[in-house]
């Protein structure tokens, strides 16, 4: 019985030092960084922002991937299903840590159970726009506007269970206003008909929209974060004009595979926040709009719990639900 209980002792033993072993090679080869998107959007863009540098930290190069589909569904459950030992990583969005679960009954992942979180990388502010011909410049006087005519501001998102469409649903709960939401096939021809005046307002990443804000093809009332975002410091937040607390964005982080080793998700973990704070990711990301927010994995589990909390929260109450 003893000879039994030493030799089990020593298996446990020979297992933890062969993990140790792992774990102190790790990366023994090129991290795979997949985006589930297809490339050029801004999670794309995020992923090859910090690729070179996050390869450079961890001393291993870091290849980014598309794997786009499904609304980010099949990169993200590829990820899932990879070998979990850090060498495969997706560039996450809110639309896929917390929008999608929000909203969709049926998913190909369990963002809850399925990723081992690694680090935020940073928030993309948010901004309400509207066609120069809608009586307001507040967004006091939006939401007066929009209290007087229930149903009949004309608000455009790029589609059901999209970011946009999300934020202007909380934004319609919070102010206690009802507005007519247009979905559209994407960002793009959502804001291609605002310009036009077909629709009345928007909420868009300021990067989409700044140049028609300069140009007064657009007005800017309201950023929708709780910070004032850097690329347009005098435009007021939607929390102090009225709407405390109101906070929403997209949110860019780094996840691995659940059961990813502790010590694994601490070196990615380091090795994230040395990439953030390197001259070259700081200018690259602030030309996107980009504000840089480095965490700890403890830090993003958090956020997302929350956040998904939220949007579960809004697609409650408003009655919102995807297949």
């Amino acid at each position: 019985m003893m000879r039994a209980s030493v030799r089990f002792a020593v298996l446990i033993w020979l297992g933890g030092l062969a993990s140790t072993g792992l774990t102190q090679v790790f990366p023994s080869k090129p991290v795979r960084l997949v985006v589930p998107f297809a490339p050029g959007g801004t999670n794309d863009i995020a992923a090859r922002g910090i690729a070179p540098e996050l390869g450079e930290a961890l001393g291993q190069q870091v290849v980014v991937e598309n794997r786009a589909g499904a609304g980010g569904q099949i990169g993200a459950e590829a990820v899932a299903n990879s070998a979990p030992d850090g060498h495969t990583l997706m560039m996450a969005s809110s639309s896929v840590m917390t929008n999608a679960p929000a909203v969709y009954s049926k998913l190909r992942y369990d963002i809850l159970k399925d990723f081992a979180p690694i680090g935020r990388v940073g928030e993309l502010p948010l901004v309400i726009v509207v066609h120069p011909s809608v009586p307001a410049r507040t967004p006091k006087q939006f939401i007066a506007l929009a209290k007087a005519r229930p149903k009949d501001v004309r608000m455009a998102t790029g589609g059901p269970g999209t970011t946009s469409h999300l934020i202007a649903e909380l934004f319609a709960m919070s102010a206690g206003v009802r507005v007519l939401i247009v979905p559209y096939k994407g960002g793009g021809p959502a804001l291609i008909d605002l310009l036009g005046g077909h629709v009345d307002a928007r909420i868009d990443q300021i990067s989409s929209s700044l140049e028609h804000i300069k140009s007064k093809q657009l007005r800017a009332i309201a950023v929708t974060t709780m910070r004032r975002a850097a690329m347009l410091p005098d435009l007021p937040t939607l929390s102090e004009s009225g709407l405390p607390g109101f906070d929403a964005s997209t949110v860019n982080a780094l996840l691995a595979p659940a059961g990813t080793p502790p010590d694994i998700v601490r070196r990615l973990n380091a090795a994230l926040v040395k990439a953030l704070t390197t001259p070259a990711v700081v200018e690259r990301f602030k030309a996107l709009g980009v504000e840089l927010r480095p965490s700890s994995s403890a830090e993003l589990a958090s956020f997302i719990r929350e956040d998904l909390a939220k949007w579960r929260k809004v697609v409650r109450e408003t009655g919102l639900k995807l297949e």
